[in-house]
């Protein structure tokens, strides 16, 4: 049995294979073929098929598992015009234009009821994997009248009805076959509605899980409430500056064009005014001195009580007493969630004493100054590295290369985006921020930080596009708002 997937991952790893060039048309087609060919093997092709569908891409797979077969009636559960993919309408459209096909448009319970259904099997494309809680007419109808003939029954992905994560339903199809795609859900196994369980492979190849994308962007956000306050969708606390006081500016601004509500940088006396003057959007609180040090501890402690995420590292300086007061703040009781970069690594005690959420965004020259190794030159050894890495110190790591990987010692994500552009000074700095304000709104270390290496190089692919080799780090900042919107499709 492959291991299991949950149903916002699988919506995920679709996102992805489309960005990739993997398109949803071309896995409802061998989707379609996988049916038919369940079918075909138990009952060969001359046999009787009624398709009750629903409006989503489930209906569609049936739609297209349709073609393989003669004698077919589809039952649609809703009106055509309300079909919800193009995909879907697609293969609707085929089938119509065949004129081979009987095909019905169903809207109220009481229509469903005066069906007479009589068939060898029953195709069950009524509702897909997004169902939760109790169902409503007239879909719930509908799965009564699935139930209650003696055809053969197979379920398209999932019993209709049945909440694929958990198992649980207020009323589910129970099915003879259930054809799941790719990998199975959680809800499926050892459950008396699935029937016999097949798993039937569409395409996807293996890699693709490995590629970060806009699907891992999706699952990191989380939909603001209209009516949300200021500080509801996250607060960020970055401690940095010092030696370097643009560091923790492009940070801030990164963080802020991400969409984090409220943005504070903790910076040494002598940066503070410096910081505060490139934005007034940023909230600066100025520390004891001219460098990060103990003295600061207590402050920091405090601060940290107002936000969610802290940001440390970013141009702060590799002097002892500044190294010693980074390991303490990341010790203190009031950091829940971290993310240290830069600087911020050499005063990292690895591994964690006990476990937290903290994300680590090191290079291959930063992991040499942490007196661990070199990551191997070769990509799947270096993988390994960052995997091996990242399970022993009880991190998430975000290791910055050519091609970032994300790991948190069981998962691993790989993110292509990005360009050699982006060496310029600042581009990490501003990931340090993109990373933090998706943290501060996710509690899943291992998703924010893979969403946040897709949008930084997604944004500085676009600035590439715009100023090629000649482009800055602020340049990537200006380029997030719109990645965001790509990604997300919401309006300006």
């Amino acid at each position: 049995m492959k291991e299991t997937i949950t149903s916002e991952e699988m919506a995920a790893l679709d996102t992805n294979c489309n960005f990739f060039g993997l398109s949803p048309l071309q896995l409802m087609e061998n989707a379609g073929s996988c049916i038919a060919r369940e079918l075909k093997a138990r009952f060969g092709e001359d046999i009787n098929i009624v398709i009750i569908a629903g409006k989503g891409n489930n209906g569609g797979d049936a739609f297209a598992a349709a073609r393989h077969f003669r004698n077919v009636r589809v039952i649609l559960v809703g009106r055509a015009k309300d079909l919800r993919t193009e995909e879907t309408r697609r293969n609707w459209r085929i089938l119509r234009d065949c004129r081979g096909y009987i095909m019905e448009e169903i809207t109220d319970s009481s229509a469903l009821n005066a069906l007479k259904i009589s068939c060898d099997v029953i195709i069950d494309a009524l509702l897909g994997t997004g169902v939760h809680g109790r169902l409503r007419e007239p879909e719930a109808t509908a799965i009564d009248i699935i139930n209650s003939t003696n055809a053969f029954v197979l379920s398209v992905d999932v019993p209709s009805g049945l909440n694929p994560d958990t198992g649980e339903c207020d009323k589910a199809v129970h099915a003879d076959l259930t054809v799941t795609f790719h990998r199975p859900k959680p809800g499926l196994l050892n459950n008396e509605h699935v029937g016999e369980l097949v798993i039937a492979d569409i395409g996807i190849p293996a890699c693709m899980e490995r590629l970060a994308g806009p699907g891992d962007v999706k699952l990191a956000l989380r939909n603001r409430a209209r009516n949300s306050h200021k500080g509801d969708n996250g607060r960020v606390l970055i401690v940095g500056g010092g030696p370097f006081s643009g560091a923790p500016a492009l940070s801030a601004l990164a963080a802020l064009r991400t969409g984090v509500d409220w943005v504070t940088v903790a910076a040494p006396r002598r940066v503070a005014s410096i910081i505060a003057s490139i934005s007034p959007n940023i909230i600066v609180q100025p520390l004891y001195g001219s460098i990060l040090s103990g003295d600061d501890v207590t402050l920091i402690s405090n601060l940290m009580k107002r936000h969610d995420v802290l940001l440390i590292g970013m141009g702060l300086g590799a002097a002892e007493e500044t190294k010693a007061a980074v390991e303490r703040i990341i010790c203190a009781e009031t950091v829940k969630k971290a993310v240290v970069d830069a600087d911020g690594l050499y005063g990292l005690d690895l591994p964690l004493e006990t476990p937290r959420h903290v994300i680590i965004t090191p290079h291959a020259g930063e992991f040499r100054k942490m007196g661990v190794a070199s990551p191997p030159a070769d990509e799947e050894e270096r993988i390994e590295f960052v995997k091996d890495f990242s399970s022993r110190n009880r991190v998430v790591t975000l290791f910055k290369a050519a091609y970032d990987i994300i790991s948190d010692g069981k998962r691993l994500k790989v993110n292509v985006t990005g360009n050699a552009g982006m060496t310029v000074g600042g581009t990490g700095d501003v990931l340090g921020g993109i990373t933090a304000a998706l943290f501060a709104i996710s509690d899943d270390a291992f998703r924010a930080a893979t969403a946040a290496a897709f949008i930084s190089g997604y944004a500085g692919d676009a600035a590439f596009h715009d100023k090629g080799f000649s482009l800055l780090a602020t340049d990537v900042i200006e380029k997030i708002p719109a990645t965001l919107r790509s990604i997300t499709g919401s309006k300006p």
